[in-house]
């Protein structure tokens, strides 16, 4: 049997465009905190276990009526994370696989941190199918409106997990405004920017012959970006160090960490003469 970093490795030469699909597992690598389960969710945010609030209750609109500058103080110590968050190196390595074949990539991801386009990658490349903590909303959407986020400078008690500053504003209507990402229970969400998006990835998919899907971090709780890639048809490389299990023919498991195993892949596509 051949050695599956081999067979990952040849996937990638025999294809024309790279499809990089990710999970919460990709930051990881890069310091991100795993919020799998409520203890990892309460050792990140200790303000919210004394309260035994689940990752569920605070990610939620209702935290927002319920109390404002503890769901701003969570998102926005998130949001001043992601900003502060260097991407790990395995970003680089897609990136270069990618500007070695005839079509590049497109990114399809659920996470909300921008660590992507941190890394380099094109925005009209990303499709981020959970929105991003980086645009804000109107909390009732009133308008349809989404904004950047980059004026948006929150002051936040990490001890309590509340926000110091004042709460963000609609520039329409004057009324809260949110992260622009989905939500538990979100009925409100604006996701125009991801259709858009989404339309982008469906047009780029329409060029690619012999596409190949990288999937990296992405697990079984909510397995938008696990089905999205296998739906493709396409060669499939699973990287994830606890659900790498494949249901195809074409697709290999490699039960590792995001860097590890795109380092792993990398060494294999060097020999091959493939990268630098």
């Amino acid at each position: 049997m051949q050695d599956p970093i081999t067979t990952a490795a040849q996937y990638v030469l025999e294809a024309d465009g790279l499809l990089i699909t990710a999970g919460a597992g990709m930051g990881i690598d890069s310091g991100l905190p795993d919020f799998r389960g409520p203890e990892g969710f309460w050792r990140a945010y200790p303000a919210l276990g004394l309260q035994r609030l689940m990752f569920e209750e605070i990610a939620c609109p209702d935290a927002f009526v319920r109390d404002p500058e503890q769901a701003w103080g969570f998102y926005a110590h998130r949001l001043n994370l992601y900003r502060r968050t260097t991407p790990h190196a395995g970003f680089a390595l897609l990136r270069a696989m990618a500007e070695r074949l005839e079509r590049g990539a497109f990114v399809f991801t659920s996470n909300v941190d921008g660590q992507f386009q941190k890394a380099g990658f094109d925005e009209l490349q990303v499709a981020e199918c959970h929105g991003s903590l980086h645009h804000l909303q109107c909390f009732h959407d009133c308008r349809g409106h989404i904004w950047p986020a980059a004026d948006f400078a929150p002051e936040v008690d990490e001890a309590r997990c509340r926000l110091r500053s004042p709460l963000p504003r609609c520039p329409d209507c004057g009324a809260l405004a949110r992260p622009n990402v989905l939500m538990f229970g979100d009925w409100n969400w604006q996701s125009g920017r991801t259709e858009v998006q989404r339309q982008r990835l469906e047009n780029w998919l329409a060029t690619v012959q012999r596409p190949v899907v990288i999937e990296l971090g992405a697990g079984t709780a909510i397995p938008t970006v696990r089905w999205f890639g296998e739906m493709r048809g396409a060669p499939l490389i699973r990287i994830n160090p606890g659900e790498a299990e494949v249901c195809t023919d074409r697709g290999v498991s490699l039960p590792l960490g995001a860097h590890v195993g795109l380092q792993a892949m990398a060494r294999e596509l060097r020999a091959a003469g493939f990268l630098d």
